[in-house]
């Protein structure tokens, strides 16, 4: 008599399981150097810096003594804030009895390496945005550094905005080179939409726009206007309605909404144009020790740091629509 399926059922295993596992699909994170990496402060939780304002020429005439001016002076601070961590084990039952449990745990610890890496750029964004009066047009020698994107009906960004951003820039006196705008990548879809992009043929990089779009593995991506453009999934939102009239600069008169996205522009050009400082007092550090009562492996990583704002006038933020494009 033949072995068959309907009289050995006891031998046919009713689920099986890969050898594969199937991990979470990551953007990628910013790259270093978007910042300014303080390295004189290796103790405390504050660090002071000293500020030196601009001097105000005078007209002189003969036999008349000039009036003497002091300088603006002032201190800006860059606190240790943020101390977040990791943790996680695995019972030596699990050990004993589970299978692909080491890559399991290997995995778990890139999990981990990705959400402090997430949560870092996320910290980042946010003093990008409160390094600005969030309800104010900022100016800067009479031109906004934070305007709403678009106009009454529509909070979406375009040529105009990266025009306006860069004239306002060029106004403060900020170096053309290292300029860069991080934008969500609703902002990328956008830009793709707009028509007549295809027709500034002049600047080579540009070249596929239409066909390739902008976003690749949240990296550079395209320059417009001198802006160098990268994505972000992280970047800080809206809490409260703030309205902001720019229609003097020719910009739009808007409040932004509850959940708008705050696309971060900025100048990098070197440590002193950075509008933002950082400090690590711990990089992410990893322990792993064995507990025997417990009869487990555990592991924890942690990290201190914190993010400041060091000036106001190499950084913008224009405001767009959460969902539309």
């Amino acid at each position: 008599m033949s072995q068959l399926t309907t009289n050995t059922t006891a031998f046919i295993e009713s689920e099986q399981y890969s050898q594969f596992i199937l991990d979470n699909i990551h953007d990628y994170l910013l790259p270093e150097g978007m910042w300014r990496d303080v390295t004189d402060f290796s103790s405390g939780t504050t660090l002071n810096i000293k500020t030196v304002g601009t001097v105000t020429l005078q007209d002189a005439a003969e036999d008349t003594p000039l009036t003497y001016n002091p300088i603006d002076t002032g201190n800006i601070t860059l606190t240790i804030t943020d101390y977040v961590g990791d943790a996680w084990k695995v019972s030596d039952e699990l050990r004993e009895d589970g299978s692909q449990v080491d890559q399991l745990m290997s995995m778990r610890a890139m999990e981990s390496t990705r959400a402090l890496g997430e949560n870092h750029e996320t910290r980042f964004l946010a003093t990008c945005n409160n390094a600005q009066t969030l309800t104010s047009l900022n100016e800067v020698n009479g031109r906004p550094h934070r305007f709403v994107a678009g106009n009454d009906t529509l909070r979406t960004m375009g040529l105009k905005e990266f025009a306006g951003m860069k004239l306002s820039f060029d106004k403060a006196g900020v170096p053309s080179t290292g300029r860069i705008a991080i934008v969500d990548p609703l902002v990328e879809a956008s830009l793709n939409n707009v028509s007549n992009l295809i027709s500034l043929d002049a600047n080579p990089r540009f070249d596929g726009i239409v066909n390739e779009g902008f976003a690749r593995d949240h990296k550079f991506v395209r320059n417009i206007f001198g802006w160098d453009i990268w994505t972000s999934n992280y970047l800080d939102s809206i809490v409260t309605q703030q309205a902001l009239n720019a229609s003097g600069a020719g910009l739009a008169n808007d409040s932004a909404e509850v959940g708008d996205k705050c696309n971060i522009f900025m100048c990098v050009a070197d440590d002193s144009c950075k509008p933002v400082m950082h400090a690590w007092r711990r990089a992410p550090s990893t322990e792993g020790w064995r507990e025997s009562e417990e009869r487990a492996d555990k592991f924890q990583v942690t990290s201190r740091f914190g993010f400041g704002a060091q000036r106001a006038d190499t950084i913008g933020v224009v405001i767009t629509d959460d969902a539309l494009f």
